[in-house]
């Protein structure tokens, strides 16, 4: 047995944890015990990928089975890591279509948790550009599920946390890009309303996405960078710059588990000032900058998830319909604010509608925020989930840890199918998690 956590380092759960070396054996590590499910490179934040009994380790399958150039269309194992595929195809002109916010996750946790990126507004999600996938069932049939062949398990896969079976390989298209970078314009918005407008006119943007500070109160609530993207042309490039920049190692790393005093109201308040006053220096005109740190600021340094403590961090990503949005979101970082140890990691984006039965996206504004391990965090958690369920909004399951099973219901209507054809596929139990415990099973 070993001590196996998501990303957020909360709950810690003992787990019998393989990593099998075949897809025979992958479906030998699930057939012979009732609770598994598998895990990619573990940056779901909370319990989805831990096994209720075993958990299988998928990141040993990592190859790449073909690839047409002439079409982006690629066939990959699951266990591929998108910072390979971005390394390995960027330099031939072809990044993944949506990337979340961090580049270290699996293809096969990309597809269960259908991430969704910057560009969500106006290009959707990972699903929406699968071809199919190959998916081992819990009753032990290897089948291939696409939107014509299976497509009920296909839709219920994807967004699916990994409940329909473990994903072995998929088919997906990748993007035709001519550089590597990002063409970036900085708007400072001085407060909630101004930040939501800016996204609201950056729909027509690629990519768009804001960082909120969430220690402003008063006319300052809700203040934000947002930022916009577009992929930028060779043209655009600084004369002597290669097309593709180099991915680099994070350089810096947090060592220790950072005292639970580090992070206060003082120190919060004080990092979002200087943030907020630096990014609002650059706002006006474009600048060209990496793809690295546009899409993945956060992997710049490495382990990151430590600044929170030993006792780890909950984050809380909901997603609230357009019509009651700025109500809801004002009433939250309000709260939030008041409360002092305010996330200085928070995000503000707007969604389009998922693909998946299970996919998080909904028309609205998603914001995520992070929250160490301490004190009454939980029954304080508790009471924005029910701000966000009264809106009509849900909760993410890919960087959820503790709602509740209410909570959990009221946001996902297509719940019911989704188990029917879950149980379809593994009439028997056999995939489950910690998750699944949580707010799926029987109990």
């Amino acid at each position: 047995m070993t001590l196996v956590s998501g990303w957020g380092r909360f709950p810690v759960v003992d787990t019998d944890l393989l990593r099998p070396r075949s897809f025979e054996a992958v479906g030998d590590a699930v057939a012979d015990v009732t609770g598994s499910v598998a895990r990619g490179n573990g940056r779901a934040y909370g319990d989805a990928a831990i096994g209720a009994a075993r958990t299988v380790g998928m990141t040993g399958f990592d190859r790449i089975r073909s690839f047409d150039p002439a079409t982006g269309r690629i066939r990959l194992e699951a266990g591929v890591l998108l910072a390979d595929l971005i390394d390995t195809f960027g330099p031939r002109g072809f990044l993944p279509f949506v990337v979340p916010g961090t580049r270290f996750v699996s293809v096969g946790g990309a597809i269960a948790s259908d991430v969704h990126g910057k560009n969500h507004h106006c290009e959707g999600g990972f699903g929406r550009y699968l071809d199919s996938i190959l998916l081992r069932t819990g009753e032990g049939e290897t089948i291939e599920v696409s939107r014509e062949q299976h497509s009920d398990a296909f839709f219920a896969t994807v967004g699916g946390m990994g409940l329909t079976g473990v994903i072995l390989e998929a088919t997906m298209w990748l993007r035709p890009v001519e550089t590597g970078w990002i063409r970036e314009r900085v708007i400072s918005a001085s407060d909630l309303d101004a930040a939501m407008r800016a996204l609201d006119a950056g729909d027509t943007a690629t990519y768009s996405v804001a960082w909120i500070d969430c220690a402003a109160r008063g006319r300052s609530l809700g203040r934000s960078l947002i930022y916009l993207g577009e992929h930028a042309d060779r043209d655009e490039l600084a004369d002597g710059a290669d097309a593709f920049p180099v991915g680099k190692d994070p350089g810096l790393s947090v060592p220790i588990d950072m005292p639970s005093m580090t992070l206060n109201r003082y120190s919060i308040r004080a990092f979002n000032e200087l943030y907020y006053r630096m990014g609002a220096r650059r706002a006006g005109g474009s600048h060209v900058v990496s793809l690295y740190p546009y899409f993945f600021p956060l992997d710049s340094l490495s382990d990151w998830n430590r600044i929170y403590g030993k006792r780890g961090f909950l984050q809380h990503q909901c997603v609230i319909p357009e019509a009651g949005a700025r109500a809801v979101l004002g009433e939250i970082l309000e709260r939030v604010a008041r409360r002092g140890d305010a996330s200085f990691l928070a995000v503000l984006k707007k969604l389009g509608q998922g693909d998946g039965l299970l996919s998080f996206p909904l028309p609205g504004y998603t914001l995520a925020l992070d929250f160490p391990v301490k004190g009454d965090i939980l029954d304080f958690l508790d009471e924005i989930d029910r701000l966000v369920v009264a809106a009509g909004g849900r909760l993410y399951l890919a960087k959820d840890a503790r709602q509740s099973r209410a909570t959990f219901e009221a946001g996902y209507p297509a719940l019911r199918r989704f188990n029917a054809i879950r149980k379809s596929l593994d009439p028997n139990g056999n995939i489950r998690s910690k998750l699944s415990q949580r707010l799926f099973d029987e109990v």
